[in-house]
Order: C-alpha cells, then sequence, then structure tokens
C-alpha cells in the first residue's frame, strides 16, 4: 500500500519529499506526528513510536545502538525531538536475565514491578525525558522500528468476547494475538517468543489494549500499521447495524434550542454536585453520534459494562454515571433528582469497587482512592457532560469516552462487547495512578480549576487582570461590549499559555484555556445570555471582575446631559449590580463559594470639579460593595479594587481627553506627537500626585484582583481595596 486511495477508513500522510530530508530521530519524529494527525489512530496522549538508531556515544565515541521512544505522557501529534526518551539498547537488553533468573515471574511480580525503575540506568546522553510504561514491547521486538497505537477500530475486536477468533478471521498469519496483560517485561519476553514462532507476522493484537506493527523500513512500518488498522474498520463497516446500532433508539433527540437551554439550567448545579472534593471544569458534547448512544436502547447496559482500553478509564473512570431520565418530559426538576439518586449511587459503586479490588499488603499496598464522582455523565436526550481539573483534560476526558462508545459500536457490531475484568482494570488503574503519568504532572497552580469571568478584558485594566488570572491556572471568560478585542485577548492568552494537549480555540464547543463573548451589562438579557455561554463552555463559574466603566466629561460650559448621567450610572452601578445579580444565581446553584470584585476608583473619596457624574457614580458603586457583601454572605465574597486615574491602555483615554487633561492642567505638548507619548506625559503628571510617585498601571490593579479572588485575603469581603499611589486629597481639590 502507498498512497490513500488504498485505504478506506485511515489517512495516508506520509510524503517521500518530507521525509527524505530528514534522518534518524527526525524521521522517527516525522512519523509519529504522520501517525498522530490521523485521530482514527490513537487517543491523544496515547501510543508510541520507537526506532532503534546508531548513534556516537558521548564518553567513548563509538557507535552505539540507542532505543529512541515517545516519552511518557507526550502527544504522537505535537511531539518533537525533545518528547522522546533515548535509551542504550544493550544496557536495556542486559535486563533481561535479572528478569528471567527471577525466582518469582509474571504480570504483577515484584520482579516486574522492579524492572521499569532500572531505565533510568539506560538513559543515552543524560536525556531527561521519562520512558514510556511500554518500553519493553519496543524493545524486545526484534524490528528496528514500531508504532504502538490504540485505534479503535482494532480495540473494538480486542474488546470483543471472541476477540482471539476474530483476530485470526480478520488478519490470517499477518497478525499474532496477546491476551490482556499489563505493559511492562513480561508480555514483551511473550511478544517476542510469538515473533519467533510466526516470522511472518507484521504486528499483534493487544487484547484490550491495542495494537503495534513493526519493520525494519520506518515507511513500511507507517503503512503496516494503517493497514492493521483499515482492515478492521472494514470489517466492522460490512456487519455494521446501521438503524439498530445499539439496540436501537428509546428515545428521540430534543429540539436543539430545548437541548441547550436545559444543559445550560442544569450544568452548573451538576458541577457543585461532582465538585465534592476538587472543582471540575466541564465539557458539553451533543453531536448525532453522541446522542445517539444516549438515546439508544443498549446504552445504559453497556455503560454499566465500563470501559475496556486503560488509557481511557484512566481519564473516565471505570464506568460513567448513565442517569435514568425521560427527556420528553422536559422537567429539569426530575432531571435533578434522578442525577442525584444516580450519583449516590455511583459513589457507592465506586468504594466498592476500590475496596473490593484493593492491595492490602504493607509492601504493595493500593494508593487511596480517588474522588468517587463520575467524571463522564450521559443524559438522555442532552447527550454528555464530562469533567476534569481543567478544560484540557476534560476535552480530552470526552474524548476518550467518544473512543470508548466507538470501540462498544464495533464490538457489538462484530461480536459482543466485553469490558475488562474489574480486578484487571483496577490494577492498571491504580498501578498508572501511582508509577506513570499521573504522578509526574506538576503540583497545581493557585487558581487551577477556577472559571473567571473578567469583564471589560478587552483592554486596559480588563486585559491585564486576564493575563495576570491565567498565570495562575485560571479559565478565564473574556467578555467585553466589543465582541473582537474580547476574542483578541482570549487569543492572545491561547497563544501564549495554552500550548499543549487540547488546548482548543475561542468558540463556545472548542474553547480552551480562555474564551472571548460580547456583552452589554446594562442589559439583563445580554448578561444572563454571556453567563449562559459561559455554562456551556466551561460548566460553572468561580469569580466575575468587573472593570468595565466609563467617564463622560461635562461640556464647555460645565454641564452634563441627563442621558449621558444615565449612561454614567447604567455603565458603572447598575451593570456592576445586573452582572452580580446574575452570577449569583450560578453560585447559589452550584453551592460552591464564589467571589466577585468591582472596579471602582480613588475619585469615589474626593470631591473635584470636572467629573460630577463619575465620582458620583463611584461612590455608588464603593456603597455597592458593601450592599452586596451583605446580599451574598457568606457563599459569595465582593471586594472592589480603587486605583487612581489608569491611563496606560485605558479606552476612557482616547487622544482627545488626552489632550483636554494637559490642556487643563497646563502640561507643555505638540499636537505632533503620538497618543502614547502624550499619554506618558499625562500619566506622569498624575503619578507626581501621589505619595509613591509612580504612574498607576494596569498590572498594579490585575495584582490586586489576583489577590482578592485567591485564597490569600480569604476572609475579605465588603473592602475596597485602593491602588493609588497613596493620593494626597490636596492635589485634587
Amino acid at each position: 500500500m502507498s498512497n490513500q486511495e488504498s485505504y478506506k477508513f485511515v489517512k495516508y500522510l506520509w510524503q517521500d519529499e518530507e521525509a527524505e530530508r530528514l534522518t534518524g530521530v527526525d524521521r522517527l519524529v516525522y512519523r509519529s506526528n504522520r501517525l498522530g494527525d490521523d485521530l482514527t489512530l490513537t487517543n491523544t496522549g496515547g501510543g508510541n513510536t520507537s526506532s532503534k538508531l546508531p548513534e556516537t556515544d558521548p564518553l567513548t565515541g563509538e557507535s552505539v545502538e540507542v532505543l529512541w521512544i515517545k516519552g511518557s505522557g507526550g502527544d504522537l501529534r505535537t511531539a518533537k525531538r525533545d518528547g522522546f526518551a533515548s535509551l542504550y539498547l544493550d544496557k536495556i537488553r542486559a535486563m533481561k536475565p535479572l528478569y528471567l533468573n527471577a525466582p518469582d515471574r509474571g504480570a504483577k511480580s515484584e520482579i516486574e514491578d522492579a524492572m521499569h525503575p532500572m531505565y533510568s540506568h539506560c538513559v543515552f546522553n543524560l536525556n531527561p525525558r521519562a520512558c514510556s510504561i511500554d518500553t519493553p514491547l519496543h524493545t524486545l521486538v526484534p524490528y528496528q522500528h514500531v508504532d504502538h497505537l490504540h485505534p479503535n477500530a482494532v480495540i473494538a475486536i480486542a474488546a470483543s468476547v471472541n476477540q482471539e477468533r476474530l483476530t485470526k478471521e480478520i488478519y490470517g498469519d499477518d497478525v499474532i494475538y496477546v491476551p490482556w496483560q499489563r505493559p511492562g517485561f513480561d508480555i514483551g519476553l511473550k511478544i517476542e517468543q510469538l515473533i519467533k514462532d510466526h516470522s511472518q507476522a507484521k504486528g499483534v493484537v493487544l487484547g484490550h489494549h491495542g495494537m503495534s506493527s513493526w519493520s525494519n523500513n520506518d515507511k513500511t512500518c507507517y503503512e503496516t500499521a494503517l493497514e492493521i488498522i483499515d482492515r478492521a474498520a472494514q470489517y466492522i463497516e460490512a456487519h455494521d447495524k446501521g438503524a439498530q446500532t445499539f439496540g436501537g433508539p428509546k428515545y428521540q433527540p430534543l429540539a436543539e434550542a430545548s437541548r441547550t437551554s436545559l444543559t445550560a439550567q442544569l450544568i452548573s448545579w451538576l458541577r457543585g454536585q461532582v465538585s465534592v472534593y476538587k472543582r471540575f471544569v466541564g465539557t458539553v458534547q451533543a453531536d448525532e453520534k453522541m446522542l445517539r448512544f444516549v438515546n439508544s436502547v443498549d446504552g445504559p447496559r453497556l455503560a454499566e459494562l465500563g470501559t475496556s482500553c486503560p488509557d481511557h478509564f484512566l481519564r473516565t473512570k471505570i464506568k460513567p454515571l448513565f442517569v435514568d431520565w425521560n427527556p420528553a418530559t422536559g422537567d429539569l426538576e426530575a432531571l435533578k433528582a434522578a442525577i442525584s439518586k444516580g450519583l449516590v449511587q455511583y459513589r457507592l459503586d465506586y468504594a466498592e469497587y476500590y475496596n473490593r479490588c484493593k492491595h492490602t499488603d504493607p509492601l504493595a499496598a493500593s494508593p487511596a482512592m480517588r474522588d468517587p464522582n463520575p467524571t463522564v455523565v450521559l443524559i438522555p436526550g442532552l447527550g454528555m457532560i464530562a469533567w476534569g481539573k481543567n478544560k484540557s483534560e476534560s476535552r480530552v476526558t470526552a474524548e476518550f469516552y467518544n473512543c470508548a462508545i466507538e470501540v462498544m459500536r464495533g464490538a457489538e457490531a462484530i461480536d459482543q462487547y466485553e469490558a475488562m475484568d474489574q480486578q484487571e482494570a483496577f490494577d492498571i488503574e491504580y498501578w498508572l495512578l501511582e508509577e506513570a503519568k499521573l504522578r509526574r504532572m506538576p503540583p497545581e497552580k493557585e487558581l487551577d480549576r477556577q472559571i473567571i469571568v473578567v469583564i471589560g478584558a478587552g483592554a486596559g485594566i480588563g486585559k491585564a487582570t486576564a493575563h495576570r488570572l491565567v498565570k495562575e491556572g485560571a479559565h478565564i471568560v473574556c467578555v467585553d461590549l466589543d465582541e473582537a478585542s474580547a476574542r483578541q485577548t482570549a487569543q492572545e492568552i491561547i497563544a501564549k499559555y495554552g500550548a499543549g494537549i487540547g488546548v482548543g480555540g475561542t468558540g463556545i464547543s472548542d474553547c480552551g484555556p480562555a474564551i472571548g463573548l460580547a456583552c452589554d451589562i446594562t442589559n439583563r438579557a445580554s448578561v444572563a445570555q454571556m453567563f449562559s455561554d459561559v455554562m456551556l463552555a466551561y460548566g460553572g463559574i468561580d469569580a466575575v471582575v468587573v472593570t468595565a466603566g466609563i467617564f463622560v466629561p461635562p461640556d464647555k460650559a460645565g454641564y452634563i446631559e441627563d442621558r449621558l448621567w444615565e449612561k454614567t450610572f447604567a455603565i458603572n452601578v447598575t451593570g456592576a449590580y445586573i452582572v452580580t445579580d446574575e452570577a449569583n444565581k450560578i453560585f447559589k446553584q452550584q453551592g460552591l463559594s464564589g467571589n466577585v470584585v468591582l472596579t471602582t476608583s480613588a475619585n469615589a473619596v474626593v470631591a473635584k470639579k470636572g467629573s460630577l457624574a463619575y465620582d458620583t457614580s463611584k461612590a455608588a458603586a464603593n456603597h455597592l460593595v458593601r450592599e452586596l457583601a451583605v446580599e451574598l454572605a457568606p457563599l459569595v465574597r465582593v471586594n472592589a479594587v480603587a486605583p487612581a486615574t489608569v491611563v496606560k491602555g485605558s479606552t476612557m483615554f482616547p487622544r482627545d481627553r488626552v489632550i483636554a487633561s494637559l490642556t487643563k492642567y497646563a502640561i507643555a505638548f505638540d499636537e505632533s506627537e503620538d497618543t502614547e507619548a502624550l499619554r506618558e506625559k499625562l500619566a506622569g503628571f498624575y503619578a507626581k500626585r501621589s505619595l509613591t510617585q509612580s504612574p498607576i498601571e494596569p498590572e498594579d490593579q490585575a495584582e490586586a484582583v489576583f489577590l482578592l479572588v485567591s485564597q490569600r485575603l480569604s476572609k475579605t469581603t465588603g473592602h475596597i481595596i485602593p491602588v493609588d499611589g497613596g493620593l494626597q486629597d490636596g492635589f485634587l481639590r
């Protein structure tokens, strides 16, 4: 096979002209990326590729054979050279007698557990990248190149009751079969022996796990992987049950508008229910395939059996919560009652699973029980809501359960789906949790798991706040009257902080660590719609920061029109109230503590000529903070930051206002100077009016906001934090 026309269900992405320009590890990176580019071949972060390559030993200068293998936790589609571990091949092979000479051997033996740490003694050239738990599956295969993948089509075979017979029927002698066994040295040795016994084999189906292909030519190895996967997909397609997939429909889909409305009303409450121990961030999916599964006759039965591939249930848990609810009623309260009942049983089931399967030997005791709440909730009529510690993780959790559904579909089409034995599932779940990928994750940041809405994020203080909070791990909803500027801030955040797996974009359905939305805070319907969009994007909120404001100067005669007075109060006071009031509805639904931070002004406590409407509105906003703190206690803290005049980056200081202020204060300037230069002059003047003699900038306010939304000032509510450089009232009169 050599091109896309040779395959029906996979993409042939290899380009000779690109590959031929590369050598060594760079060709391995190229091959890995092409495999990762086709999401039908493996899941996010799953699978690994390897090449055994000659390298120059940095100590002896001699040529040595090195195994290059995709490192633990990396992703094939984004893998780069530094994402690959490198091991002296002769040293890894020298580990073989250590294993074989042990008196007690096997997949869960003491010597098996002792093998993986030994790889650190085999590292080539001080490479810090940790190697995969699948390293033996690559090392002991007597071919130069190996591709190990988790394609749904092959796992459907590997998760069927008659998986061995099906492998033989589909592949003949081209592919060997190995029953499920935890990755490690023992299964590597078994595959090595099977290859010796079946020298014509070019791949293996791993029960309940995935597949591998091998060759001494990297392009052939790539093409063999595609061939194995495509043959499985074609076999499944030939047996597809069409309208009777998953037993056919039990419920009819809801109209999209009804489904969206119900989900938006439900999800913040559901977030509170599953965030018993730690907060979760959600991802909603309601496409045709997902709705087919949750609305089906067999969906509850299959979901209860649990998932199969260990890469899946590490994120999705052993099984999802499938809610018993008839969507035709549209009854939200009945749905909540069904979820509450289901959650109680789910937690009991998970605790029973843990207690039944855990190991109590003091020398090999199981880690403590994981959070017993589900990470996948399936609801007839609505679809799936997946949860994770951040948006990226919840997106991957959703992706993995989609994979699980496809595995079930394929297995049920060709045979009967078989979930992994629960003891085996437990052992791999908690072994991986303790020994591999999750243990290497960095500690959580201060605002991880937090969803924070920043209103006025298109510029100035709001933009600086958005950037400051995302650095601490928060998910940021960038909101502005100008949607383009809100989206621009979100895009900047994603470009700077969103690198990694599944970061998403700035749209509702594909959002990553930030999203940009439009909102008119003086219009309650607009605010409610904005929060509804936030619910669908992330599942809830933890804090709201309002930086939007307006300054309207009086006319030349010193007066301000009634409509401009009303507009000033509508934005600076009423808008802040509407936002907080709508946010409080969500806080109450969640039952999780929350934060609101408003922006008032140092001008609120002084009287001066020329800003009557603005200063009065900010004084009202100061008192609004205190009143809201009383109203929303004890669940929600309400505070404010009160900046002195911030010129830098502020939309309230267009060029004409800057010039008017320079003229008012008799500050010399030239009309030919650009706006930023004029702003600097004005900011310098304002700085001289403060005790610190330094300009007040957006970043200064952002730092104060961070303190208020964090736990550092967790006992502070109803207060206005001045960030004004120590203004001296005498200078303002």
